[in-house]
C-alpha cells in the first residue's frame, strides 16, 4: 500500500487506539499523535483518581502503542494555537480529532455559580496533577454536596472523605497531598436523581468507598425505590445487580463511628444552592419512580447544610477551531467518524473519534470499537485522499521531518517520545526515593525541562 501520513489530535485512549488500528489495518501508514500537554494518555493520566492503580494499568498498553516506530508522539503542541487545520493539511493526508471532553456540563439551578460551587472536571484536574490548573484548592468546607450518579461523583466523594495520608502509596503530587491534608470535610453527601437500579456507579467503584477505615458509607433509606424497570435491569444486568446488592449492604450496615462519612441520597434532584456570598446549603426535591426508569418530582423538599457543592453531571467537549461543532449536544457532527459540515456534507480529510464524536459515554471497550469505525471510514475514503501517479491532491510536505521543522520555526517546544520517556523516568525516580511507584510532576515548565533532559 502507498504510504499515508495521518495526524491524530489528542493522545488519550481514543486517539492512541485510532493510531494503533490505523497502522495495523494499513501497513503503509505513519501517524503523528499530537497532544497539547507534555504527557500522553489524556484522562487516564489526568481524569482518574490517584488511588485507582488498577484502572491506570491501561497506560501500559497505551505505552506499547506509542512506542511503535510507525507512530510518533508530539507533545506540548496545542491545536488551534501552535498549528491550525489548514497547516495540518500541508503535512498529512487526513486528520483524526480525538480531543475528548474536558469541560463540565452545566447545571441550571439557582445559586450554582456561588463561591464554593465547583465543577467536577476542575476538581479532578487538580487532584490528578494537571499542569494547567491552580496548584491549590479550597477545602475548608466541613459538609459537602456532590451532585451526580456516576463514577466521577464517587471519586470526588472518596477523595474528599479519605485522609490524605492514605494516598501516600499513590502517585499523588506533593501540592495535592498538602491540600488534602488541610481538608476539613467530614460529611460528604452524594445526591442521585433516581433510584438504586438507575444510577451509573460501577460495582468496583462503589465497593471501594468503604475500603478506608476512616470512612463510613451511609445509604439513606428515603428514596431507596426499585420500580418495574429497575427490577428488569437487575435481572438482566450483572453490574446493576452488584450495585444494588452493595447499596443494600451499606443500607443495612451499622455505622462504625469512623470520623468521616459518605452519605448516599437516592431519588433527590437538586433545585437550589442556598447562600448569599457563598454556598450555605443545598435544596433537593424528592422524586418518585414511574415504573419505566424515569422519575417525576413530588414537591417534597429537603434542605441540607453544606458549605461546598460539586456538580458531577457529566463532561462536555469544547469547540475546536475550524471544525464544525454541535453546541446543543457537545459533539462534532459526523457520519461514522467523517466530520460533517453545517450543510451535512463531509469535510474532506477530517475525522473524529472518542467522546468528541459520540459524547462522554461508554468505557474503554466502546472507545476501541468507536476508533475502529472511524478508521474504517478513513480507509474507505483513501482513493479521494491520496496523491498518486494521476496527480490527485495529497499533502504538500509529506516528509516526517517537515511538521517538526514547522513547529520549531514557530517557537513550539515539542516533546517527543524520547522526551516523554525522560520525564516518565524522572517521575518514577521521584517515586522510588519515597517508596512509591511514582510521584507526578505538575508544573508545565518543569515537565518540559525534564523532557528536554
Amino acid at each position: 500500500m502507498r504510504e499515508i501520513r495521518i495526524a491524530v489530535v489528542g493522545a488519550g485512549p481514543a486517539g492512541i487506539y485510532a493510531a494503533d488500528i490505523l497502522t495495523r489495518e494499513h501497513p503503509g501508514a505513519t501517524v503523528d499523535v499530537i497532544e497539547r500537554l507534555p504527557a500522553p494518555y489524556g484522562l487516564v493520566r489526568y481524569g482518574v483518581a490517584p488511588d485507582h492503580p488498577r484502572i491506570k494499568e491501561i497506560i501500559k498498553a497505551l505505552h506499547r502503542v506509542l512506542g511503535r516506530d510507525e507512530i510518533r508522539f508530539l507533545g506540548n503542541v496545542d491545536y488551534g494555537t501552535d498549528i491550525k487545520l489548514d497547516e495540518l493539511r500541508r503535512f498529512y493526508d487526513a486528520v483524526i480529532f480525538a480531543t475528548g471532553a474536558i469541560a463540565d456540563r452545566p447545571l441550571d439551578v439557582p445559586g450554582i455559580d456561588l463561591p464554593g460551587s465547583h465543577g467536577a472536571a476542575d476538581f479532578v484536574s487538580w487532584y490528578a496533577g494537571h499542569p494547567d490548573v491552580p496548584r491549590t484548592w479550597p477545602l475548608d468546607a466541613e459538609s459537602v454536596a456532590v451532585i451526580g450518579a456516576g463514577n466521577v461523583a464517587l471519586d470526588i466523594a472518596r477523595m474528599l472523605a479519605k485522609p490524605a495520608d492514605e494516598q501516600l502509596t499513590t502517585e499523588i503530587a506533593q501540592n495535592v497531598y498538602d491540600g488534602l491534608r488541610a481538608n476539613r470535610a467530614r460529611d460528604v453527601h452524594v445526591f442521585a436523581r433516581r433510584g438504586p437500579a438507575q444510577i451509573k456507579f460501577s460495582p468496583m467503584e462503589l465497593r471501594e468507598l468503604s475500603h478506608s477505615p476512616s470512612v463510613d458509607v451511609i445509604v439513606h433509606p428515603e428514596g431507596f425505590e426499585i420500580d418495574e424497570a429497575g427490577q428488569q435491569a437487575i435481572s438482566r444486568n450483572k453490574g446493576t445487580r452488584l450495585v444494588v446488592d452493595t447499596l443494600l449492604k451499606y443500607l443495612e450496615a451499622e455505622p462504625t463511628g469512623a470520623p468521616n462519612r459518605i452519605h448516599i441520597h437516592l431519588c433527590q434532584a437538586p433545585v437550589r444552592v442556598h447562600g448569599t456570598e457563598r454556598v450555605e446549603g443545598l435544596r433537593t426535591e424528592r422524586t418518585e419512580l414511574q415504573g419505566d426508569g424515569t422519575a417525576r418530582r413530588t414537591g417534597e423538599f429537603t434542605d441540607t447544610d453544606v458549605q461546598a457543592v460539586y456538580r458531577a453531571v457529566g463532561y462536555l467537549s469544547t469547540h475546536l477551531p475550524d471544525v464544525p461543532f454541535d453546541h446543543g449536544v457537545g459533539v462534532v457532527p459526523n457520519d461514522a467518524g467523517r466530520v460533517l459540515d453545517l450543510d451535512g456534507t463531509a469535510v474532506p480529510g477530517a475525522y473524529v473519534t472518542g467522546w468528541i464524536k459520540r459524547g462522554p459515554v461508554g468505557l474503554i471497550g466502546h472507545t476501541k470499537s468507536d476508533a475502529a469505525e472511524t478508521v474504517a471510514s478513513l480507509l474507505a475514503d483513501l482513493d479521494g485522499l491520496l496523491a498518486d501517479l494521476d496527480g490527485l491532491p495529497g499533502p504538500e510536505m509529506p516528509a516526517r521531518s517537515a511538521v517538526i521543522q514547522h513547529l520549531a520555526a514557530g517557537g513550539t517546544e515539542v516533546v517527543t517520545w524520547d522526551g516523554w520517556q525522560r520525564l516518565d523516568a524522572h517521575e518514577a525516580a521521584l517515586g522510588t526515593a519515597a517508596g512509591r511507584e511514582r510521584i507526578k510532576v505538575v508544573p508545565r515548565d518543569e515537565m518540559l525541562r525534564r523532557a528536554a533532559g
